[in-house]
C-alpha cells in the first residue's frame, strides 16, 4: 500500500471497526483527525515493511499521529488532564446521544460515537485511583462510578459521596439494573460492578443503608434473590448486600419485615432442610440469608412474622435433618425466642415438638459442628440461650414440660448442666486470672485502670467463657424455683460433691443482673434485675 492510498482512505461508517485487544486499543487512542472533510486515518498496527516505500510511510504516519505533539498515556494525571477528559466525556456523550435519538433504529449511524464515548470512559477509569481529584467531578458535574479507593482520601470520598447522594445515585443505579439482561454476560458484568459500588459506599458510610434501602434498593434485592435463575455470582452479592443493609439498623428491618422479605428468606432456606450447598459460594450465599434472617429477629415485630411464616418449623426440621444448615437454625432459633419479645415462639416451639429435637443437642455436642466452622463453645452457648429463654416465657403446661424434661432418665439434663457449669467455671477462672495479673502489672507501671480497661476486660471474660457460665448459672435458678424438689436436690448435691459453692452462683448471677438489659429500655433492666434476684433469694 502506498502513502497516498494511505492518506485518501475513508472507513466504511456501515460497518463496525474491528475491536481487537489492548494493543489495538492503543493505537486506536493514539489516532488523529487529518481535518473536518479529511475522514478517519485508518493506522496499521505492523506496517508491511518489504512493500515498496514502506521506510517514507512509516515517516508519514509518524508525523501524523504526533500532529497534537502529545502522548495521552504518557501524561501525568492532574487538575487540568481530569478535566480534559471530563469535556471530552461530555462532548462524546452528548453526541452520541443526538445520533440515537436521531437514528434510532440504525445502529450503524452511531457505532462510530458508540465507540469514540468507550475510549474517554476506558481513559477514565484512572480517576477513580486518585481519590483527592473527586472533588473535580463534583464541581464539573460529572459521575464516578469505580469508588475501590475510597479510604485514601477521605475528603475527597466525602465531597464525591455527598454530590452521589444528592442527586439519588442508589435510585438512579437501581433502574439501571431493573433495565438489565443478565443472561447477556456483559449486562450480568454491569449489574455486580453495580453492587460493588454500592457496598463500598456502604463501608465507607454506614448510614447511607436506610436511605439506599428505601430508594428501591431493598426491593430489587429481594426481587433478585427469589428470582427462579440459576445459582450466580451475582445472587450470592446480593445476599451479602442485603446482609450488610440489616446489620445494626431497626429501619431497614422494619421494611424488609413490611416487604414480606421474611417469607422470601424463609423459602430461599427451606431449599437447604435436606441439601447441603453445592459449592463454598453457595454455602456462603445461605449463611448470609441466615445472617439476615437473625438481624431481622432483632426487631419484635418480625418475630410475629416469623412466627406466621412457619419459621419455627423450617427450623426445627433443619436440626433433625442434620445438614450444613442445621448450625445457623440453631442461631435463628435462639434469636427468634430470646427476650419477652420471643415468648410466643417459645410457646410455639413446645407445641411443634421442639423439646425432641434441643434437648439431644443439649446431651451431646455433635462431632460435625466443627467441621463446618462452628466451636463446641457456640454451639453450647446457643442451646443453652434457647433452653434459658424458655424457661423465662413459658407458662402454664409448656413450663411443665420442659422441666419434666430435666427430670427423665433420673435427671441426665441436670448432670450434663452441672458438667457445663464446671466447664465454664474453669475457663473463666483462668481467663480471670490472667486479667488479675494484667491489671497488677497496669498499677506498678502507674497506668489508670478507668471505665473503658474495665469494659474491656468484662468483654474479654464473656469471650473467655463467662456468657454461657451466666446462662448455665441462670438455668440452675430457675430450676431450683420452679417448686420441683427433685431438681433442687440434684443440684445441690452434685454442687457439694464437686466442691462448688452456692455463693459463686450467686456472684455470678449478680453481676450477671447488673449488666443485663438491652440499650433501650431502663424499665425493662429495673423490672428484670429485680425479677433476677427474687429468683436468688428461693435458690
Amino acid at each position: 500500500m502506498d502513502v497516498g492510498e494511505l492518506l485518501n482512505y475513508q472507513p466504511d461508517r456501515g460497518a463496525k471497526r474491528p475491536r481487537e485487544e489492548d494493543s489495538h486499543e492503543e493505537s486506536r487512542s493514539k489516532q488523529k483527525t487529518a481535518g473536518r472533510d479529511g475522514g478517519r486515518v485508518l493506522v496499521r498496527s505492523e506496517p508491511d515493511s518489504e512493500e515498496p516505500g514502506g521506510g517514507d510511510g512509516e515517516k508519514i504516519l509518524e508525523r501524523l499521529m504526533d500532529q497534537d505533539g502529545e502522548d495521552p498515556e504518557g501524561e501525568p494525571v492532574d487538575e487540568s488532564t481530569v478535566k480534559k477528559m471530563i469535556l471530552t466525556f461530555e462532548k462524546r456523550s452528548y453526541k452520541n446521544q443526538e445520533l440515537r435519538i436521531k437514528f434510532p433504529d440504525n445502529p450503524e449511524k452511531f457505532m462510530e460515537a458508540e465507540l469514540d464515548l468507550n475510549d474517554i470512559i476506558q481513559e477514565m477509569h484512572v480517576i477513580a485511583t486518585i481519590p483527592e481529584l473527586y472533588h473535580l467531578l463534583v464541581e464539573l458535574n460529572a459521575e464516578l462510578t469505580d469508588i475501590d479507593t475510597l479510604h485514601e482520601s477521605e475528603e475527597g470520598a466525602e465531597v464525591l459521596i455527598d454530590a452521589l447522594l444528592d442527586g439519588q445515585v442508589v435510585a438512579l443505579m437501581v433502574q439501571n439494573m431493573e433495565r438489565l439482561d443478565e443472561t447477556v454476560k456483559e449486562e450480568a458484568d454491569g449489574v455486580y460492578n453495580t453492587l460493588a459500588v454500592i457496598e463500598n459506599m456502604a463501608e465507607f458510610r454506614p448510614g447511607l443503608c436506610t436511605e439506599a434501602a428505601q430508594q428501591g434498593l431493598m426491593q430489587w434485592l429481594l426481587k433478585r434473590i427469589k428470582a427462579k435463575m440459576p445459582f450466580d455470582a451475582n445472587k450470592l452479592y446480593c445476599s451479602e448486600i442485603l446482609a450488610i443493609l440489616l446489620q445494626n439498623n431497626d429501619k431497614t428491618r422494619e421494611l424488609l419485615g413490611e416487604m414480606d422479605g421474611i417469607d422470601v428468606l424463609l423459602q430461599q432456606l427451606s431449599v437447604f432442610k435436606r441439601h447441603n450447598p453445592a459449592t463454598p459460594e453457595e454455602q456462603e450465599m445461605m449463611e448470609n440469608l441466615f445472617d439476615a434472617l437473625c438481624s431481622c429477629l432483632m426487631l419484635p415485630a418480625n418475630r410475629d412474622r416469623f412466627l406466621r411464616g412457619e419459621g419455627l418449623q423450617l427450623m426445627n426440621l433443619m436440626l433433625r435433618e442434620k445438614k450444613m444448615s442445621r448450625v445457623s437454625a440453631l442461631k435463628v432459633l435462639d434469636y427468634g425466642m430470646i427476650g419477652p419479645e420471643g415468648s410466643d415462639n417459645c410457646h410455639k416451639f413446645v407445641d411443634i415438638l421442639g423439646l425432641r429435637t434441643i434437648f439431644p443437642l443439649f446431651m451431646k455436642t455433635p462431632k460435625k459442628m466443627k467441621k463446618v466452622g462452628i466451636s463446641d463453645k457456640e454451639h453450647e452457648e446457643h442451646v443453652c440461650s434457647i433452653i434459658a429463654s424458655m424457661l423465662r416465657n413459658l407458662k402454664g403446661q409448656q413450663r411443665s414440660r420442659l422441666l419434666s424434661k430435666f427430670t427423665e432418665n433420673d435427671c441426665e439434663k441436670v448432670d450434663r448442666l452441672m458438667e457445663l457449669h464446671f466447664k465454664y467455671l474453669e475457663a473463666v477462672q483462668l481467663a480471670d486470672k490472667r486479667i488479675e495479673g494484667e491489671k497488677h502489672d497496669m498499677v506498678r507501671r502507674g497506668e489508670i485502670i478507668d471505665d473503658a480497661m474495665d469494659d474491656e476486660f468484662y468483654l474479654r471474660r464473656l469471650d473467655a467463657g463467662l456468657f454461657v457460665l451466666q446462662l448455665i448459672c441462670y438455668i440452675m435458678v430457675e430450676m431450683c424455683s420452679a417448686g420441683v424438689p427433685q431438681l433442687q436436690q440434684r443440684v445441690h448435691q452434685i454442687l457439694n460433691l464437686r466442691g462448688g459453692s452456692v455463693k459463686i452462683v450467686r456472684h455470678i448471677m449478680r453481676e450477671y443482673a447488673e449488666n443485663i438489659g438491652d440499650g433501650k429500655s431502663e424499665e425493662f433492666k429495673e423490672s428484670e434485675q429485680k425479677r433476677i434476684m427474687e429468683l436468688l433469694e428461693n435458690f
